[in-house]
């Protein structure tokens, strides 16, 4: 019996190890904190080289963190964001200071903080992907509708995995 029981245990376990590949391969959504920082959006920061070095996909969301009383995050478009126009802007991500939003389509998104902070520093394109082939089922033409069924295929595993093992009570 404790044979039986140590090759559930077991079973359970690679069961978990499975799952959790998984999940990790379905391309959940991940929050981007701007800049890498605790405080991320601030004056003197190198955003461009930052936001280089991250990848960014469909789905996706940017944390802004900052003082409201002092900044603001824009969205606007590439003109405004080269030349540091806070004028008739796209959408105001300014609520708290705590900030996030939701990276809803594959594009450049620009940012910047008005008030003149701009010159400053305060500005970043944000480069949108397409969820990568890799993390989508095959044969889908339709990304959304992939990612969703790969959630399906997910939770079909655990229902196949679960069936398979018997436990005592």
């Amino acid at each position: 019996m404790k044979e039986d029981k140590g090759l559930k245990s077991r079973g359970w376990w690679l069961m978990v190890v499975v799952i959790t590949l998984k999940v990790a391969e379905c391309g959940q959504p991940v929050l981007h904190r701007i800049g890498g920082g605790r405080n991320t959006w601030a004056p003197h920061t190198n955003f461009t080289q930052w936001s280089s070095q991250e990848r960014f996909y469909v789905g996706d969301w940017l944390y802004f963190g900052f003082d409201k009383r002092i900044y603001n995050v824009l969205e606007v478009n590439s003109t405004s964001y080269e030349n540091c126009i806070d004028k008739d802007f796209i959408y105001n991500v300014t609520r708290g200071g705590r900030d996030v939003f939701n990276l809803t389509v594959a594009k450049t998104y620009f940012f910047l903080s008005g008030r003149g902070y701009c010159f400053e520093g305060m500005k970043v394109a944000i480069h949108v992907q397409e969820i990568p082939p890799e993390q989508l089922l095959p044969n889908s033409s339709n990304g959304s509708q992939s990612y969703v069924y790969s959630h399906i295929t997910l939770l079909a595993m655990l229902a196949v995995a679960a069936s398979a093992w018997t436990f005592p009570y």
